[in-house]
């Protein structure tokens, strides 16, 4: 009996379910990647939408009339919670790398000073939260180059 055609058929079948199992593999790991992609962009998204909004909240509860630091406090504070910035940034320190995380505390902590300043009195548009705001500013576009970076897009380049 001639056993190289078996062989053969045997060899070419081994090499078939190799090639099939390595792109199968491949096919995997590519779709994979591209699902964590569109975590981080829905995270990254989520995130600094809830940054802005917050932004704006405590702005504008910041411009209204109070009749005791403490209602303004409160009223600054509660606006801040509201935006569900907490949420929107616990989700990001799951799934963010480490430098996008980092970026974004300190983007979440510079509206936080801010926050804090609106919260003691500080008048929107004055002296004292001038400081503050370019703070935030520059936090947040280092945060949003980051994650543009991450995402494959690279920085916009503009603050």
């Amino acid at each position: 009996m001639d056993w190289m055609p078996l062989l053969s058929t045997l060899a070419g079948a081994a090499i078939g379910i190799a090639a099939t199992l390595f792109a199968d593999r491949n096919r995997w790991r590519r779709e994979e990647a591209r699902h964590t992609l569109e975590v981080r962009r829905e995270a990254y998204t989520a995130y600094v939408s809830a940054l802005k909004a917050a932004g704006e909240e405590i702005r504008a509860v910041a411009l209204g009339d109070y009749l005791s630091d403490a209602a303004r406090d409160t009223a600054v504070r509660e606006a801040f919670r509201a935006t569900g910035l907490y949420t929107a940034s616990e989700r990001l320190w799951l799934v963010g790398p480490p430098a996008v995380v980092a970026a974004a505390n300190d983007a979440f902590h510079s509206l936080r000073h801010l926050r804090d300043a609106y919260a003691t009195g500080a008048p929107v548009g004055s002296p004292t939260d001038a400081p503050l705001l370019a703070a935030r500013r520059t936090a947040m576009a280092h945060m949003r180059d980051l994650m543009r970076t991450d995402l494959g897009i690279g920085p916009l380049g503009i603050d």
